[in-house]
């Protein structure tokens, strides 16, 4: 599948805000990366502003859509990401598309393009703001963490203690350190997880 080609800019840096859809409180995070950012890479990035272990599949969409991975399985038609760019999905402030990470829990984030960043100013990307912890994988998606929350909340509640210990007794929905997250970006592959 082809898709149009636009011309591609030099030396700027993008202002982005990803947030959680179906969340409230809401989670997100602001970020800005290379405008030349590849999705593959934006991918890494996003697992790491976000606190996502690279545990599942993504995809981005935008304008109906499908950006990801080859996946010969696939029940949608997609573009093969690996080569496109950040800017050729994004061109101007207030764009926004979808990345979905974890099909079976069906994470939804939204990534409105806030602010175009001119000049050679970044080395690396950079979280510059965000609110509240990522849930934990697996935990059922937006309506799963939302009866999470309610069991940690009191305990008393009859699943407190084995949810917590499901935990490792040590969550905190409204913790965001955005200097580990920072120091995360400037490792290799951006702070990913990865399997290879």
């Amino acid at each position: 599948m082809t898709t149009k080609i636009t011309k591609l800019k030099n030396n700027e840096w993008y202002q982005l805000k990803i947030s959680l859809n179906d969340i409230k409180p809401l989670i997100w995070r602001r970020f800005i990366v290379d405008s030349q950012i590849k999705l593959p890479d934006l991918h890494k990035v996003i697992q790491t502003v976000m606190g996502w272990t690279n545990s599942h599949l993504h995809q981005f969409i935008k304008d109906g859509k499908f950006y990801s991975e080859p996946d010969e399985e696939s029940f949608v038609e997609y573009i093969d990401y690996r080569k496109i760019k950040l800017n050729q999905i994004l061109q101007k402030e207030k764009q926004s598309f979808i990345y979905e990470y974890d099909f079976g829990d069906g994470w939804e984030h939204k990534i409105v393009l806030e602010k175009i960043i001119k000049g050679n100013i970044y080395k690396h990307p950079l979280c510059i703001d965000g609110q509240r912890s990522c849930p934990p994988e697996d935990c059922g998606g937006p309506y799963g963490y939302q009866d999470l929350l309610k069991i940690i909340s009191n305990p008393n509640n009859d699943e407190y203690d084995e949810m917590m210990e499901w935990l490792g007794n040590d969550f905190d929905p409204e913790h965001f350190d955005i200097e580990l997250i920072n120091e995360r970006l400037k490792r290799k592959n951006y702070g990913l997880i990865t399997f290879d």
